[in-house]
């Protein structure tokens, strides 16, 4: 199996991911433009992509690349954001999502996030899927552990211009194989 290859679509309860795509890129343009959206990747400036700050850290999806998901509401096809599970090596993927500020707090996060992990260990073949966010992005946080991620470590770096909450460091959380099929539910014969 080519993990690299992502062409599957994938669907929840209230969501379809579908691999994203060019026509997508307006839409991410839109998040990248909402202070809240980035406001814990760059402490809430818009991005201007066509003079990219050659620190950031943090994707800009065109809608080409392989390992990203736009995600829509079922019900109407409305654009929610994207997720990824950027591959880290062979054995290892990164969780990553960006949402709409109007999508948050309705579990969407946890949706999306439950059914790329799932995919990255059932499809995927990953061994381990980690995510990273600021300390204090509590929200953020909570959809790492409710797609069943546990925090590994803190790190604290030192940053040319940091934004507010840096100082609390940077948080990971992981995920192996094992402690996900520990979660699973168990099927019947």
């Amino acid at each position: 199996m080519d993990r690299h290859a992502q062409a599957a679509v994938l669907e929840t309860a209230r969501l379809i991911l579908t691999p994203c795509r060019p026509q997508d890129e307006a839409d991410f343009i839109a998040l990248e433009r909402d202070p809240e959206v980035m406001r814990f990747l760059n402490g809430g400036k818009a991005v201007d992509r066509n003079h990219p700050d050659p620190n950031a850290t943090f994707l800009m999806p065109r809608g080409t690349e392989p390992h990203v998901w736009t995600a829509r509401q079922t019900s109407d096809g409305a654009f929610v954001g994207w997720f990824c599970l950027w591959p880290e090596g062979e054995a290892v993927a990164e969780l990553g999502y960006r949402l709409c500020s109007a999508a948050w707090g309705q579990g969407l996060a946890s949706e999306g996030a439950i059914a790329l992990v799932d995919w990255g260990f059932e499809t995927g073949g990953y061994e381990t899927i980690v995510a990273t966010t600021m300390a204090v992005n509590l929200a953020s946080r909570r959809v790492m552990e409710k797609a069943g991620l546990h925090h590994a470590r803190t790190d604290h770096a030192e940053w040319a211009d940091p934004i507010p909450g840096s100082e609390q460091g940077e948080v990971w959380y992981e995920l192996a194989r094992p402690q996900w099929q520990d979660r699973r539910p168990r099927r019947q014969p």
